[in-house]
């Protein structure tokens, strides 16, 4: 599961512009515009509450290509998920670079109702963006670009964050990846949770992953320091690889600690409100 903290990337219906008042809200994950009133669905569509609103998006494009499903049956299962009861739920349709024509062409022979929003991840390096944007912003019956993504060395400096901006419209949220050491190295979670502020300081989107392999599962510790690090700073964040809806504790049947889904709605509102997010995460 991937979750997406990302409010910028939706417009309010009443102004045409990002809801300003969005990062200070725990129920604020990804809405159209701040409310306490569930959106209207037409039909039989759920209800949506606006914590859940368009929080989960679609990474199936992003596992590896000999364990991912093909695209025409990602593509068919996205489309019928959104105009389902519980499409409300659904957020962006995450892409590689790479898979991206392979998309286009799917989406082109589905015919979607309303474009896909999509999220972009770049897989093949900076310099395959501009094809990309080009394709997209040529499709736009087919695609809305929200967010291009990007992994970040360790040592990621304002140098290499403004190049991204070369590459990123004004209009598209950039989210970056710093890399995390693998084990239990203090000095460089240190140095990892260093550029995950550098990224955040820069009004970029840092993006955490907890999945789908165990090497990439933070402990509880780095992930509330994560989340304290960008509420703090009254920003967002995407977190990817999230498969419990609850924290378990290695306890199962494959003996791995993994983070759960409600662990970071609950951590997200502690930290907002000044309260203990190691306990929202592990508990």
């Amino acid at each position: 599961v991937r979750l997406s903290f990302i409010q910028g990337t939706r417009r309010c219906p009443v102004s045409g512009a990002s809801h300003p008042s969005a990062v200070a809200r725990p129920g604020a994950v990804s809405v159209r515009c701040v409310t306490t009133v569930p959106s209207a669905e037409p039909g039989d569509r759920w209800p949506v509450p606006p914590l859940f609103d368009h929080l989960v998006d679609d990474s199936s494009l992003l596992q590896p290509r000999a364990e991912a499903p093909s695209v025409d049956e990602v593509v068919t299962r996205y489309l019928t998920a959104r105009e389902g009861r519980y499409g409300g739920l659904l957020g962006q349709l995450a892409c590689p670079v790479s898979r991206l024509p392979m998309l286009v062409k799917e989406l082109a022979r589905s015919g979607p109702a309303r474009p896909v929003e999509l999220a972009l991840v770049v897989d093949s390096g900076l310099g395959a963006v501009p094809k990309a944007l080009s394709t997209v912003f040529s499709r736009s019956s087919l695609l809305t670009l929200r967010t291009i993504e990007a992994a970040a060395p360790v040592d990621v400096d304002s140098v290499w964050l403004e190049r991204v901006a070369e590459f990123v419209p004004d209009e598209i949220v950039p989210v970056v990846e710093p890399k995390r050491p693998i084990g239990f190295d203090d000095a460089g979670v240190d140095a990892w949770l260093h550029a995950v502020r550098r990224v955040a300081e820069h009004g970029y989107v840092p993006k955490l992953r907890c999945g789908p392999r165990p090497s990439d599962v933070p402990t509880v510790a780095d992930v509330a320091r994560f989340v304290r690090i960008v509420v703090d700073l009254e920003r967002r964040f995407v977190v990817l690889g999230l498969e419990p809806v609850a924290h378990t504790d290695g306890a199962g049947h494959d003996d791995l600690v993994r983070h759960g889904v409600l662990n970071f709605l609950v951590a997200v509102g502690r930290a907002l409100d000044g309260g203990d997010v190691a306990a929202a995460l592990g508990s």
